[in-house]
């Protein structure tokens, strides 16, 4: 069935009427913040907790798709640095936040991926520069979890793989019937841009902004990607 991420009741907030929010939850673990939702000060993940449930550009992508099972979606909790073990290494993918909603239809798992100007870190040819049986064997790992039957050009981004999987992953453990892997962009350069495109178009997708697309038919779980525009307000807070 995979790995399933252990999880610490701790580290769970409410987006709404919480208590424990994202600098909070960051403090407890004296976990420095990251260049995608963690990016302190105009940090992105704020726009999160001030919306109190998802972001307007979120919702109304979410709300836009024709799959049932993702509209009026309800947020119920999130985690950020959400770390998922994976096979093949000791580093696990560490997602910028985790976001377990509720439909009409059951759990649904979200991973969110900030971005601001970074870049989606090393393409996978360069990640398998070492060729170690670790790395292939989390690749094949990666490939049957997101139902890719063919070997991935080492132009896609090794992120992008890791991070789809993680919602996969996650998803099973919280029994969703739906996983969603979200890029949150707050680039005004649309940095990251074509390697998502890259990304979805393993799966037959012509990936376009603000569209919730099905990645596939064979993930184990039904598996959506979106690109979502930010409010870009947020970093000069």
């Amino acid at each position: 069935m995979g790995v399933e991420p252990p999880l610490d009741a701790s580290s769970l907030f409410l987006i709404k009427g919480s208590s424990a929010g994202i600098k909070e939850h960051r403090d407890r673990q004296c976990r420095p913040a990251r260049a995608g939702l963690g990016n302190c000060p105009g940090d992105p993940a704020y726009c999160w907790e001030a919306a109190e449930g998802f972001p307007p550009e979120v919702a109304e992508a979410l709300q836009r798709t024709d799959e049932a099972a993702l509209a009026d979606l309800t947020p119920v909790l999130a985690t950020p640095e959400f770390k998922v073990p994976l096979p093949g290494g000791v580093r696990p993918s560490q997602n910028d936040l985790f976001v377990l909603a509720r439909g009409a239809k059951g759990p649904v798992s979200i991973m969110v991926e900030g971005k601001v100007s970074e870049s989606f870190g090393p393409t996978l040819g360069e990640w398998r520069g070492d060729a170690s049986h670790g790395k292939e064997s989390r690749l094949r790992f990666l490939q049957r979890t997101l139902g890719l039957m063919e070997n991935p050009a080492g132009s896609i981004r090794y992120q992008l793989l890791h991070r789809a999987a993680s919602s996969v992953i996650t998803g099973e453990q919280f029994r969703a019937g739906r996983n969603v892997m979200l890029v949150h962009s707050f680039s005004e350069q649309h940095v990251g841009w074509s390697d998502y495109q890259s990304f979805a178009a393993l799966f037959g997708v012509d990936a376009i902004e603000g569209v919730v697309h099905r990645l596939g038919r064979d993930s184990r779980i039904p598996l959506f990607g979106v690109w979502v525009v930010g409010n870009c307000s947020f970093l000069g807070s």
